[in-house]
């Protein structure tokens, strides 16, 4: 025997909870006569009558009882559901998948996820760490993390971090040993430490300005990484200079373990930010990571 269909079914139930075609039909938003119709051909599907109908009730007969019976618990059980999903939509409940580099998901992602999660069970957040830039359509990302001036323009972008500058870094030790650049030309005879992101293509351009003045200058090293934790540990190890966020390396400013150079040639530049495609239409979830996160 075919499937009935559920509308059929819900139907009955509501005849026989009114006793009356007029009232479930109102309730149905239909004709009496549609649903009369509609009743007679699941009767004949079934084989068995399921209502007896008298000019002042209608009553569900043995048949129609044990059918309804049966189904009953089924329908509160979807109609349960359906009330919850509904209530989803209102509460931040949910998987968000973010791609991000690991310095801004160490120093902006996970101090904000780390006050925000205890407090809403309900949202997993899954962080994706790539060195390289990914495209968070294709990929099915909620939402990426790029410096600002790399977004791409038909994202909506979040700012979730502060201006920041980038470091050129060498232990003490190295300096007094090779000297210190005074230009980004004098690179040329440094050990540099190099990295190499896929975005790129090759190996990062070491990117400085002065005075409105634009220089990229391409460095040579004995180490390339492809890792800025790696970068920062040649350079810790007195392997040459290494070129990076100044966030990342300010502890080992502040400490005295590295010491940098070039920093008239590193000015601010546009911090971390948030994106997410324009069309794509916010979950709770995905809203309040978003509010969680912004900075003004």
């Amino acid at each position: 025997m075919p499937r009935q269909p559920i509308n059929d079914l819900i139907a009955l139930r509501l005849i026989a909870e009114a006793r009356s075609f007029t009232r479930a039909a109102a309730q149905l938003g239909v004709s009496p006569s549609a649903l009369s119709h509609a009743i007679r051909a699941l009767e004949e599907r079934v084989g068995v009558r399921l209502l007896t109908r008298t000019t002042r009730s209608v009553s569900a007969t043995d048949a129609g009882e044990r059918l309804l019976g049966a189904i009953t618990p089924h329908l509160d059980g979807i109609e349960a559901e359906l009330a919850m999903l509904g209530t989803l939509r209102d509460k931040p409940a949910g998987t968000i998948r973010i791609t991000t580099g690991i310095d801004a998901a160490q120093a902006i992602l996970w101090p904000v996820f780390a006050r925000l999660l205890p407090a809403y069970p309900d949202i997993k957040v899954e962080l994706a760490v790539d060195t390289g830039f990914v495209d968070i359509v294709t990929e099915r990302f909620d939402a990426g993390v790029r410096l600002g001036e790399t977004v791409e323009q038909d994202m909506i972008a979040v700012r979730i971090g502060p201006d920041i500058r980038m470091a050129a870094v060498a232990t003490p030790d190295y300096l007094a040993r090779r000297g210190a650049p005074m230009t980004p030309h004098d690179l040329s005879r440094h050990n540099c430490v190099n990295l190499r992101f896929p975005t790129y293509g090759g190996l990062y351009a070491w990117e400085f300005e002065r005075d409105g003045r634009a220089l990229n200058v391409r460095v040579e090293g004995q180490v390339i990484v492809n890792d800025i934790a790696l970068a920062l540990q040649a350079a810790r190890d007195g392997v040459g200079i290494a070129y990076l966020l100044e966030d990342y390396v300010r502890a080992d400013l502040d400490d005295g373990r590295l010491t940098r150079v070039l920093e008239d040639w590193c000015p601010p530049f546009p911090g971390y930010h948030l994106y997410y495609p324009s069309r794509r239409q916010l979950s709770p979830a995905m809203r309040l990571i978003v509010d969680a996160l912004r900075i003004t």
